[in-house]
Order: structure tokens, then sequence, then C-alpha cells
């Protein structure tokens, strides 16, 4: 079992930015393959963000490509999300979470664990 905190969410400004945080506890880091969703009101879980194992390859939401940034500090068993620039389509409940393995990683379905998530609210 692998237990995944988020931490980090909250109001901000349209062009402000958030740095989320999720700590991992239970099972090596290291062998998990980490990603970031988010779940807006009416809408579909979406996939935004993924990184491979030592945090080398990353994977965006077009939509985010040029404005968030994902990493982890496997010393620390914490995987980050850098939020710049946000824009109020950006409001969400963002969780974050690990898969065994690298495979098809926009997929909800492809993820082993789940946190509880984050509220982040993007308004004037």
């Amino acid at each position: 079992q692998v237990q995944l905190v988020e931490s980090g969410g909250g109001l901000v400004q349209p062009g402000g930015s958030l740095r989320l945080s999720c700590a991992a506890s239970g099972r090596t880091f290291s062998n998990y393959v980490m990603g970031w969703f988010r779940l807006a009101p009416g809408k579909a879980r979406e996939f935004v963000a993924a990184c491979s194992w030592n945090g080398t390859d990353t994977w965006y939401l077009d939509s985010v490509q040029d404005r968030f940034t994902i990493s982890r500090d496997n010393a620390k068993d914490t995987v980050y999300l850098q939020m710049n620039n946000l824009k109020s389509e950006d409001t969400a409940e963002y969780y974050c979470a690990a898969a065994k393995t690298f495979n098809n990683l926009v997929r909800f379905a492809s993820y082993n664990y789940w946190g509880q998530g984050t509220q982040v609210t993007v308004s004037s």
C-alpha cells in the first residue's frame, strides 16, 4: 500500500501561482510513476501531468504544457506540481496518483493509489 497526501491548494487570482505537493508513504516511492489529475464540477477526471520514476521524463495535458511543471524528490518521497499563470479553467480538485507500471499514464485506470485531493480555485 502507498498512502498519498496532497497539500498546497488554495484560492489564487488569475495569473497567480501555486505549488502542490504530494507526500507518499508506505512503499518505496521511487518504484512508482507519479501523476496528477484534476476533477472540476460537471467534468470528467482529467489527466494533468506525470513523471517517470526518476523524474527525467514528463508528460502534460496540452493546455497546461507551458504553465505547469511536475517534479519529484525521491529523497523526500514527494512529488510536486508547480502551477504558474493560473486560469479560471484550472479550478478543480487536484489529485496525485501512483502507478506501479509505465503504461498509458493519461488513463485514470493506470494508477494504483490515489490521494484525497486538494482544492485549487482560481478567481478574482
